[in-house]
């Protein structure tokens, strides 16, 4: 069963793998890149990828992936759509949905995906990622917003990945307890919660030195890597460091 109890029957050996989620094609293509033979067009890692593309990760297009004859459909329960998903198997294509809220997820969920999915041992790149997480954050804590867009203003909310990788770096999430996970916030809002950072990613919106910053006067800004912050795969070996450094 996938990590959201469906059962997929996948076959015994695995040669041929589409992948609708960027992270995951990243995984795929450092582990067994000889199988991976499509991705989405918002697979950008690693930059020498050369398969097929198949649209975007809410439009994929399901014709394409279908001509393709892929062994497996690697997916996600949020970056991905119910209903493409659905077709897909309806169709036969085996799909293999992931569902990662937190930085232990990530580890459990890719040691299931290449053992039952992709039919092949965990990296060791997975090994490295594990022990760069093992220790337990000491120091001081801060408090954070996160924003992820704006026009409208949108926050990381409850039960994220990202919220917990953060957790882990000693600094928690304001919006945590709120009921949804990507919340609308009005911007007057999140700036009278006066946190102690206010933690600009690159993805999915594109915040810069010049765009985001300007909008928090008086508050502390840090422009991070949204794949370091958001992304389960080969980054998470190198995460904690890099994004210490970025969050000061």
């Amino acid at each position: 069963m996938d990590d959201t109890g469906v059962a997929v029957k996948i076959p015994g050996t695995v040669r041929r793998i589409v992948s609708l989620v960027p992270s995951l094609t990243e995984s795929v293509a450092a582990t067994v890149p000889e199988a991976l033979v499509g991705a989405t067009d918002w697979c950008s890692h690693p930059a020498d990828l050369d398969v097929v593309r198949v649209r975007g990760t809410k439009n994929p297009d399901l014709d394409a992936i279908r001509r393709l004859r892929p062994d497996v459909v690697l997916a996600n329960a949020e970056e991905n759509r119910a209903p493409d998903i659905e077709e897909l198997r309806r169709s036969g294509v085996p799909v293999w949905v992931t569902k990662i809220e937190t930085v232990a997820e990530s580890f459990t969920s890719l040691e299931r995906m290449f053992a039952l999915a992709c039919r092949t041992d965990p990296p060791a790149w997975l090994a490295e990622a594990r022990q760069a997480w093992r220790a337990p954050y000491e120091g001081p804590r801060r408090t954070a917003i996160i924003p992820i867009w704006r026009r409208p203003w949108m926050v990381v909310g409850r039960d994220t990945f990202t919220g917990d990788v953060l957790r882990r770096l000693g600094v928690d999430n304001l919006y945590a307890g709120h009921a949804e996970r990507y919340p609308k916030i009005p911007l007057a809002e999140l700036a009278g919660r006066e946190p102690d950072l206010v933690v600009l990613p690159d993805e999915p919106y594109a915040f810069s030195a010049t765009d985001g910053p300007e909008s928090f006067p008086g508050l502390t800004c840090a422009l991070v890597s949204g794949r370091l912050l958001t992304w389960y795969g080969p980054s998470l070996v190198d995460a904690p460091a890099l994004l210490r450094r970025a969050l000061g």
